[in-house]
């Protein structure tokens, strides 16, 4: 659009535009001229401009299909075919209509009605199509669409992207993939999740075709960690004087038998002469890291300011939404030539930014590092970058996260590290000894942040001398020692090790077919792991302790449970990610998939309807309202069993799930402990506690002196 006139593309018609959020369509809105503000849309100049809030519409629960009974001989449950509806809140008793969703669902309705035509706005990705295919489905419109795809917010990239839009047909394979996946995860979790509530006497469990193999890696790690027994080990080095310095050689093997490590210990004098055999020096470069993807970005702001993967969605969110970066939710780490182009002017902004000022004796725009160029490696979307536009008015965290991707754009397109490494071996009473160090000749990308997590393994931890020497010196030894060591378990996961670990998860699995299907794609999607992470938080699954992540009683025992089963099969989840790919790049056919996934879900639900298991019991507490009944704790409400008492608590309080532990708390003190992780009206996470009221109603306690602790 020029001057305010109208983007010709649909002359002398009206045009509907849909976008997936209400600030994103206000911003195509102005670009586009429609510039009347009404209620859910904008119109003007020949445009009518709405949104959704995100998914507006939803499959139906199993209750729509008539299966209000949780039976064994329900199950599985195969909607054919599977319904479309309003979304859907659960809240302290049961589901209901989301009325916001139902309101703005007639709003897009009448845009529909009254243009002749849609352009397509929702993200572009798998997710943002599904949210516009599932609505136009919904409401049964049949008018012709094509699809704005753009990588940015900024005016630029929206006119551009305005000007090359695509039929919508184009991304039916796209679409074909999204539906796919949702109908995927209904079946094997709404069937998972019933069968393991028969067999366990309790439905407050959930069971998901990526959440339970997650959970399976982490319960895994943990049993491994704490049933790892360490054994002693014994490490021999000595000591070399080089005039005003020294430097420490190691044996090269270590020793089991402690007996063995102190008879080679005794066979050393002091001023024993050691004769140096080996000096080796060799060059080399340490290739700057690729860009970010989601997951890289995600990982890195846990390692660097510890937010967890959701948080940091959220703000690498609201940082596209400002239109400072491109699209975060993307799986590539590669640019693609053509935005390469623009690369250089983006760099000279960043490093206008205070903290990045040194970054000028760094790079060197005649030739730019182009290891992250690669056409070929670009997906739906490319790597995140930033859009050139000064950030304002930014909160901590927002700034943090931005400053992050802004310098690693700077560390990608810098040289290379260089670096010496010095190989010394010396021979000494029929022993071998070794010294490696490695000394930066010029830091190159590593001077842009300075970080020791930079470090690769060939560059030690503690400084072992400095000391040179020349082949077939003969060097007294100084000192030397032997040092008591043990062997260490694989570490718990952290929230970024866990995402490395979905991303990668194939590399561990042990059949070779099954691994080279899964290679390099593992479980979920950078858009979709930090909401399985989520999820598995919100189910009390998992737990943090310091920066690990922990599994929690219930959490062990649903591991237990499934762990042998399809259910928890990280290498059949992964191979089915490949299959949506597939299915994206029109090389399988949703009916082959979805017939895979019957006949997983057929199986799946059989194994977990045979296991035996105890029924849980149903705890029982004396009622705090009456004195009188018993507090019958159920799946869904805890209640007093008197007559005429009438005390009832719902699992669901506000937008948290009570669990066991807290009803425990809640009816034996008459509070619970701190919970995390409610929100207030805008949004803002607080912790409290629940109590009674007066009237023995729910309410919130909040720690003395303040409302909660907000969290950021």
């Amino acid at each position: 659009m020029e001057n305010g006139k109208r983007l010709n593309f649909y002359p002398d018609i009206m045009i509907a535009i849909i976008s997936e959020k209400p600030s994103v369509g206000m911003d195509i809105a102005r670009v586009v001229g429609a510039d009347t503000r009404n209620d859910g849309y904008c119109s003007g100049n020949g445009y009518m401009v709405t949104w959704a809030l995100g998914h507006l519409v939803s499959l139906a629960m199993p209750e729509s299909y008539g299966y209000t009974k949780t039976a064994a001989e329900d199950l599985p449950m195969l909607p054919e075919p599977f319904r479309l509806v309003s979304r859907q809140v659960r809240t302290d008793r049961g589901m209901v209509t989301d009325i916001a969703a139902s309101k703005q669902l007639k709003v897009i309705e009448s845009v529909f009605n009254r243009c002749d035509s849609i352009i397509v706005a929702t993200d572009a990705g798998r997710e943002g199509e599904l949210i516009f295919r599932w609505i136009y489905d919904f409401l049964a419109c049949t008018k012709p669409f094509r699809r704005l795809w753009i990588s940015s917010l900024t005016d630029e990239a929206i006119r551009k992207g305005l000007e090359e839009m695509k039929d919508g047909s184009e991304y039916d394979s796209l679409y074909a993939a999204a539906d796919s996946r949702a109908k995927a995860d209904w079946l094997v979790g709404m069937n998972a999740s019933r069968a393991l509530a028969i067999v366990s006497g309790s439905s407050n469990n959930s069971i998901g075709r990526v959440q339970t193999p997650t959970l399976a890696m982490i319960c895994s790690r943990y049993r491994e960690n704490r049933s790892f027994v360490s054994t002693p080990y014994w490490q021999l080095h000595v000591t070399l004087n080089g005039g005003t310095s020294h430097r420490r050689f190691f044996h090269p093997a270590t020793f089991d038998d402690r007996q063995k490590a102190e008879a080679a210990y005794r066979s050393i004098s002091p001023d024993s002469p050691a004769t140096v055999t080996r000096v080796e020096r060799r060059k080399t470069l340490q290739q700057p890291p690729l860009l970010y993807d989601l997951t890289a970005l995600q990982k890195d702001c846990n390692i660097h300011l510890d937010l967890t993967a959701a948080k940091t969605l959220d703000i690498a969110q609201s940082l596209y939404e400002k239109k400072l970066i491109s699209y975060p939710r993307t799986g590539s780490r590669y640019i693609p030539h053509d935005v390469m182009a623009c690369v250089p002017g983006l760099l000279e902004k960043i490093m206008a930014m205070p903290g990045f000022t040194a970054a000028a004796g760094i790079l060197d725009f005649a030739r730019l590092n182009t290891r992250s160029v690669d056409d070929s490696k670009v997906t739906d979307h490319h790597a995140l970058i930033t859009t050139g536009i000064a950030p304002e008015e930014l909160s901590e965290a927002e700034n943090a996260v931005y400053t992050l991707i802004a310098g690693r754009m700077l560390e990608a397109f810098s040289p290379c590290c260089e670096k010496e490494q010095l190989l010394m071996e010396c021979h000494l009473e029929n022993m071998d000894f070794r010294s490696k160090s490695s000394l930066i000749v010029n830091p190159g990308w590593r001077g842009i942040f300075c970080r020791n997590e930079d470090r690769e393994d060939d560059e030690p931890e503690t400084d072992e001398g400095t000391a040179v020497f020349a082949e077939g010196d003969k060097v007294p030894v100084s000192g030397f020692g032997l040092a008591r060591k043990k062997t260490m378990p694989k570490p718990l996961y952290t929230e970024a090790s866990l995402l490395s670990a979905m991303e990668n998860c194939g590399r561990d699995i042990t059949d070779e077919q099954a691994r080279e299907a899964v290679k390099e794609l593992g479980i979920g999607t950078p858009a979709t792991r930090a909401a399985i992470i989520t999820t598995l938080f919100k189910r009390d699954y998992i737990a943090r302790s310091g920066k690990s992540i922990v599994p929690t009683e219930k959490g062990l025992y649903i591991y237990e449970a499934v762990k042998d089963m399809l259910v928890a099969d990280v290498s059949l989840t992964g191979s089915w990610e490949k299959a949506l790919l597939q299915i994206e790049r029109q090389t399988l056919g949703t009916e082959t998939f979805m017939a895979s996934i019957t006949d997983y879900t057929r199986k799946a639900t059989r194994e977990i309807l045979n296991l035996s298991l105890p029924v849980t019991a149903a705890r029982t507490f004396t009622c705090p309202k009456c004195r009188t009944g018993q507090i019958l704790v159920r799946a869904k409400t805890a209640r007093c069993d008197h007559e005429g008492c009438g005390l009832v608590v719902y699992r669901r309080f506000l937008n948290r799930e009570l669990t066991d532990q807290h009803l425990e708390q809640l009816f034996s003190s008459g509070s619970t402990r701190l919970i995390k992780g409610f929100k207030g009206k805008k949004g803002i996470a607080f912790d409290a506690a629940v109590t009674f009221d007066a009237d023995f109603n729910l309410k919130l306690a909040f720690p003395k002196g303040g409302n909660g602790t907000k969290r950021k």
